[in-house]
């Protein structure tokens, strides 16, 4: 039988809190050449610097692409892809010889487009089989989590759930040991904004088996149990996952 500390409630609750976001999106009201844009505009350097989420998807897809051609820069071809071929359209498409001819561009590139989107469809597929249509314990979590067993770092994972628990996002936060130095609030409640989650639940391995929480451990979700209040978003729990159990951070997550 699989040790586990007993989990503080027997299925977690959160307080509503009202979240108010601004709609940052936009378009380009013009498609200009990568090197008219100024730096903090170019599609790679955005993404390093901000995530994906911020990128549309023509300037996603022209960091797939990365260059363009002779006749057309890169994000000129990516707008025009999507716009003569149609998002929906393309991204289905597993024919690359289809897309280079009905499209005129090199065919390298629209191996590209299929070979990206492909490796879409196979981690959605992967994902999708696993993930719990809710999570209300630890036990979940853990089952969930069975991955993280045999890690050989540190991961911290952040569960983002919507106002019924479902799984809304889950993301890596850090790799390495989980302390403040290495933990940030602003990195564990980023993506909660980006997605408009209500709660949170924090996850980490510890590879050395031992499923017992460390005063660090302890520190930072206190700290980010804090933090998630000033955010009107709850921390529910803080699970600690190993390759025989897991165990839950003690913490006040009222």
């Amino acid at each position: 039988m699989e040790p586990f500390v007993n989990v503080h409630v027997p299925y977690y609750q959160y307080r509503p809190r009202e979240l108010v976001l601004d709609d940052v999106g936009r378009e380009y009201s013009s498609i200009l050449k990568i090197h008219d844009l100024p730096p903090e505009e170019k599609p790679r350097e955005k993404l390093v610097k901000h995530g994906p989420s911020v990128l549309s998807v023509g300037e996603l897809l022209a960091v797939v692409l990365g260059v363009g051609s002779r006749k057309e820069g890169v994000l000129a071809m990516s707008h025009r892809l999507l716009k003569d071929y149609g998002e929906k359209a393309i991204m289905h498409e597993k024919d690359p010889k289809k897309i280079a001819e009905a499209l005129d561009i090199p065919l390298i590139k629209a191996c590209q487009i299929v070979a990206c989107l492909e490796l879409g469809r196979r981690f959605f597929r992967s994902t999708a089989i696993g993930r719990p249509e809710s999570l209300r314990t630890a036990r979940q979590v853990y089952e969930y989590l069975r991955d993280m067993q045999s890690l050989p770092k540190e991961h911290l994972r952040g569960l983002y759930l919507d106002s019924h628990f479902r799984l809304i996002h889950d993301e890596v936060i850090s790799i390495g040991s989980v302390s403040g130095n290495l933990v940030h609030p602003r990195e564990v409640f980023r993506p909660a904004l980006a997605v408009s989650a209500v709660a949170v639940i924090l996850a980490h391995n510890h590879p050395s088996g031992v499923a017992k929480a460390s005063a660090a451990d302890i520190d930072v979700t206190k700290q980010l149990i804090e933090a998630g209040r000033v955010l009107g978003i709850t921390v529910l729990d803080h699970v600690i996952v190993t390759r025989r159990g897991f165990a839950c951070v003690p913490a006040d997550y009222s």
